[in-house]
């Protein structure tokens, strides 16, 4: 997976490339972009449910062999963009959520203020319901707003984070690489505690400050992340878990091995991690919907654990 923005302008791009050259190569297009042909065939992936609305046949009809890309139906899509009213709601909701956060650069905000303006205009009465949505983001706007400052201007950041590894609050200072968007949003970074690439979900930044010292990460090749923001090794440690039909979220959440179905409705899944212990807080947000099975150790550790927090509060036992 890339950065979100980055992949969307990309794609903006790639409709335009291949409406210009019908039957392009995958390499050919791969190189000019310069991305891996597995990201392209993502990208690809996704183009077929955008379009101009998703009635009839307005989506992209794009596919391919795995060495061509064919665009069906160039000239259908080809006509003047007309909103519908949910379509002119959720875009009017996003722009003027992203034009509020603090932070934002002045043109970038001009911009956007000027795109609304002219969205109200054309979408006329379908707008009406859009100034009646708000949107809350899932970390503070000045979190946001501080990384951009920080990735913009090469800076440094402090961060107060709260690690499920280590079960508590970290103090960090970290060289920002880049946003990215895997169902949570993340700083890519390189952690000066830890010596190391790290990713850190933005909505466990406690505090944030930009430091007056220059980032200077490790110069590297963007690591691929099609398959994912979390990629375990094959040969990290496994994790069996099991749970019942109201765990099996885990199953899309986590990346695993594989996940086997049990009588009650339940999983029984497989996974791998380098370091089995960030597991333990899965297995307390489980409770009664599931439980580490292997390795025993693991399992002993989230039993003394649920123990301990069920004594805070006079309970039995577990």
């Amino acid at each position: 997976m890339s950065n979100a923005i980055d992949q969307t302008r990309r794609m903006l791009s790639l409709v335009t490339y291949l409406r210009e050259r019908p039957g392009a190569e995958v390499a050919e297009v791969a190189r000019a972009f310069g991305i891996s042909e597995r990201e392209l065939i993502a990208d690809l992936n996704v183009l077929p449910m955008c379009g101009t609305s998703f009635r009839g046949g307005d989506l992209l009809d794009i596919d391919t062999d795995g060495e061509r890309i064919w665009w069906h139906n160039v000239d259908d899509v080809a006509q003047p963009l007309r909103l519908a009213a949910d379509e002119a709601t959720a875009l009017l909701v996003a722009a003027r959520a992203v034009a509020g956060l603090p932070g934002l650069r002045a043109g970038d905000r001009e911009a956007l203020t000027r795109a609304v303006a002219k969205i109200e205009n054309a979408a006329g009465e379908s707008a009406e319901g859009s100034a009646r949505v708000g949107v809350t983001f899932e970390a503070e706007s000045h979190v946001f707003a501080d990384i951009d400052r920080a990735l913009s201007e090469g800076r440094r950041l402090w961060l107060r984070y709260y690690s499920h590894g280590r079960g508590g609050m970290t103090e960090r200072e970290v060289d920002p690489i880049r946003l990215l968007t895997e169902g949570h949003t993340y700083l890519e970074a390189w952690c000066r505690t830890s010596e190391d690439h790290r990713m850190f979900r933005l909505d466990r930044v406690a505090e944030i400050r930009v430091l007056d010292v220059p980032a200077d990460p490790p110069r590297r090749e963007p690591r691929d992340l099609s398959g994912g923001l979390v990629n375990p090794a094959a040969d990290d440690p496994e994790v069996v878990v099991e749970v019942s039909s109201g765990g099996r979220w885990v199953a899309e959440y986590y990346t695993h091995d594989r996940a086997e179905e049990l009588p009650d409705g339940g999983l029984r899944i497989t996974l791998r991690s380098a370091d089995p212990s960030q597991l333990r807080p899965l297995a307390l947000r489980l409770g009664r919907d599931g439980r580490i099975v292997s390795p025993p150790e693991l399992a002993e550790q989230a039993r003394s654990a649920a123990r301990e927090a069920l004594a805070a509060y006079g309970e039995g036992r577990v």
